[in-house]
């Protein structure tokens, strides 16, 4: 009974390490400018860049993979194990990456104006996965959505995080977080490209505009009116709900 409960505690603590996410601070080191070296979680797809001093922090857990890349350097990567967990320090030196060219073709003379150079540029544009330099190619995650994804996501046999914040509602709590996020980039958007359209035929003081857009945007029909709509089918909802704004207005 005695080593099936220590066998137990054991694979407690097992689960726990390898699923726990950690924010690791880290140093790249280099004899060149340690400035601007992204440093990639591939493994749960968000990355961060170092500050002059070539410090950084970044979330990983147990078996992440981390890749520093940068034009100047030798491509670098590490394998999150217990010991850097624990630490939750990390220290990497990054080699200078030099370029070998066995020719060296003289192209067409540049002007000076960007838009007639531009111009005259010949096939496709380069772009850092063409030229093979790793870079992270996917949409970059908001900070609410980052902590989501830590929130449901886990490693081992029996995820701990994901049921514990499900039970705590901390999952719920961050999915809401994120639905709010969107509907105010979805709301600066359209005011943005609408305002002086609406308020061109129908005008509103500007110190109770911000009240009257945030007021839209608490219609419980705002996202199915306003979202991937055009401008006059926004429009019209905006005219229907400055009725209604400027009606409460005078009770």
């Amino acid at each position: 009974m005695k080593y099936l409960i220590s066998y137990l505690l054991l694979l407690f603590c097992y689960q726990t390490v390898q699923s726990q996410t950690i924010e690791i601070t880290g140093k790249v080191t280099t004899s060149l400018d340690a400035e601007n070296i992204h440093v990639i979680n591939k493994t749960a797809q968000v990355f961060t860049t170092t500050n002059a001093f070539g410090s950084f922090k970044i979330s990983a857990k147990l078996n992440d993979t981390l890749q520093f890349t940068s034009i100047q350097h030798k491509l670098n990567e590490v394998v999150i194990d217990a010991s850097i967990l624990i630490e939750k320090e990390l220290e990497v030196h990054l080699e200078e990456l030099t370029y070998t060219l066995d020719e060296v073709v003289v192209g067409r003379m540049l002007t000076g104006d960007l838009l007639l150079d531009a111009s005259r540029v010949e096939g496709e544009p380069v772009t850092a996965k063409k030229l093979g330099i790793p870079s992270y190619q996917g949409k970059l995650k908001t900070q609410s959505e980052r902590k989501l994804n830590e929130a449901t996501t886990g490693g081992g046999f029996i995820p701990l995080f994901p049921i514990i914040n499900a039970i705590t509602g901390r999952t719920k709590q961050l999915k809401n977080q994120i639905k709010l996020e969107r509907k105010d980039e979805l709301l600066y958007d359209i005011r943005k490209r609408l305002e002086k359209d609406l308020f061109s035929i129908d005008d509103l003081s500007k110190n109770l505009r911000t009240d009257f857009f945030y007021f839209c945007s608490e219609d419980e029909n705002f996202i199915l009116r306003c979202k991937n709509k055009s401008d006059l089918e926004v429009l019209e909802f905006l005219r229907e709900k400055l009725i209604q704004y400027k009606s409460n207005l005078k009770k």
